[in-house]
């Protein structure tokens, strides 16, 4: 999977900031989406405490072998699905983790049978789909072009 295609829409999707804020929920978060941890040297900084890009990129490419491990776990072939339809998955996992992502079993059964129209429709009658509508849409429109 080419990470770098991933990181650019990433960046789009999530954002990137350069300190520690609280995300929409009011968890503290850095960089390209990347939830604080109690592991992470920026656990209990304070909301503005600046991060290096050297560490945004560190915490990216963990977070990216993360979601990479998850989507081989929740999909089995996954390494055999084409690309665009990894990089979907891939952004949906980094945006949702693999319990939530886990419940999308109609996508799941469409994507696993390849008929990319019925998981596209899976993923627009989804409570993630009304939240996120316009990241959605867009992912929903490549896994269509996949037909």
């Amino acid at each position: 999977m080419n990470l770098e295609q991933l990181r650019e829409q990433l960046e789009i999707d999530e954002g990137v900031k350069y300190e520690v804020y609280n995300d929409h929920l009011g968890y503290a978060t850095f960089g390209v989406g990347h939830l604080v941890l109690e592991s992470d040297e920026e656990h209990g900084s304070p909301l503005g405490t600046p991060v290096s890009e050297s560490r945004v990129i560190e915490a990216f490419e963990q977070d990216c072998e993360n979601v990479l491990r998850d989507c081989d776990i929740l999909y089995e072939d996954f390494d055999s699905l084409p690309e665009e339809a990894q990089q979907v998955i891939a952004n949906m996992m980094f945006n949702m983790g693999r319990t939530r992502l886990s419940k999308f079993k109609g996508m799941k059964r469409g994507v696993d049978s390849r008929n990319w129209h019925a998981a596209a429709d899976e993923m627009v009658d989804s409570a993630w789909y009304r939240q996120v509508t316009n990241r959605a849409d867009r992912l929903v429109e490549r896994i269509r072009a996949l037909a």
